[in-house]
């Protein structure tokens, strides 16, 4: 998950895409949920991208590369590597290969390449383009299948997520273990979720989870609100010195200075906050609950409403500032006018003596 921009038009994405004669473009939705329950606020736009070629442990693999373009500016990239006919401890190792190979902790040159690839043929659709790749990771291991009936209630019990979940090599303590393991969820016999911090166990044997858009919206969510923390970490300190130059111009102008000031503080709390709604409104869950607890979770454990709270935080501050610095300029302008009444009367008074 990459943030590319301050806004993507979707409809010139299509456009663009299409016109380049490349993979359909598709607007996304909730396969296996009905539309009123869940939606997106505003679907994004699916694109296919070249396949990838991996060699993990030995042998080979073609992945699938797709990516999803959010309005708000995120774009999530996704590698599908597809496995069959695999052993459990097996399937494990390779997630943790994929990990390895692609994972934060590779610097791999592929995501560069995609992000190149996606900017330079969508480029007249990005929206005041981010220079900076903020990004956030989530690794998922999917099965769909396994070679002899497990039940989900005891599935931790027969078979070790923990080498999954956790990517350790070493074995773990008891409540290491339990705190992996804690927030598991079902909503048939036979499907089972299990979320950690950065990475997720899925079991859905239809094929036809949710449960990847949610997590995917819930990394783009905190995505962006890191993305806003720290523009608004950066912002803070500037306003302070530009609040103090204002205070210490001395000249008779000093009110439209605070006036300009207190302006370009208004449209920074404004641009942020329309942003920030669109991400808060990214997915929008009422009568599912399954998913909502799913959504909710996640939310919790990526930390999602903490780095919002101190967005807001620092709006506040911004907001505060802003009124001080509109009521100084009022201040100023009506000492201003006062002044200007002064000097009318004194001028009125010395063009009456001097008449006389």
């Amino acid at each position: 998950m990459i943030d590319i921009a301050d806004a993507i038009d979707l409809p010139s994405v299509e456009a663009l895409w299409d016109r380049q004669k490349r993979s359909a473009s598709v607007r996304s939705k909730l396969t296996s949920t009905p539309p009123k329950a869940v939606a997106f606020g505003v679907p994004p736009v699916l694109l296919t991208l070249d396949p990838l070629e991996l060699s993990l442990l030995g042998q080979s693999y073609r992945a699938n590369v797709t990516v999803r373009l959010y309005d708000f500016g995120a774009a999530a990239f996704s590698v599908q590597v597809p496995v069959t006919s695999c052993e459990w401890a097996t399937f494990s190792q390779l997630v943790n290969a994929v990990d390895a190979q692609l994972g934060p902790g590779a610097d791999s040159p592929v995501w560069t390449q995609f992000l190149d690839q996606v900017r330079n043929a969508l480029s007249p659709a990005l929206i005041k383009p981010s220079p900076a790749s903020l990004h956030e990771d989530y690794l998922l291991g999917i099965v769909q299948a396994f070679g002899e009936a497990i039940p989900v209630n005891t599935m931790h019990e027969r078979i070790d997520l923990v080498p999954l979940l956790s990517g350790e090599q070493r074995a773990l303590s008891e409540q290491a273990r339990k705190d992996l393991l804690q927030q598991r969820f079902s909503y048939y016999v036979d499907d089972l979720v299990v979320l950690t911090w950065d990475r997720a166990f899925i079991y859905e044997p239809r094929g036809d989870s949710d449960v990847v858009d949610i997590l995917e919206v819930a990394n783009a969510q905190l995505l962006e609100m890191r993305f806003y923390d720290e523009l608004l970490d950066a912002e803070l300190p500037r306003m302070y010195d530009m609040v103090e130059a204002v205070h210490h111009a001395g000249n008779p102008m000093a009110g439209r200075h605070f006036a300009d000031l207190a302006r370009k503080l208004y449209m920074l709390v404004a641009e942020v906050t329309e942003i920030t709604e669109k991400v808060d409104n990214a997915l929008q869950v009422t009568e599912d609950v399954y998913l909502a607890r799913v959504y909710a979770s996640a939310l919790d454990l990526f930390r999602v409403r903490h780095v919002s709270a101190a967005v807001d935080r620092k709006l506040a501050i911004i907001r505060d500032t802003y009124a001080a610095l509109y009521e100084e300029a009022s201040g100023k302008r009506a000492e201003l006018l006062e002044l200007a009444i002064i000097v009318l009367i004194v001028v009125e008074i010395a063009i009456a003596i001097i008449r006389h």
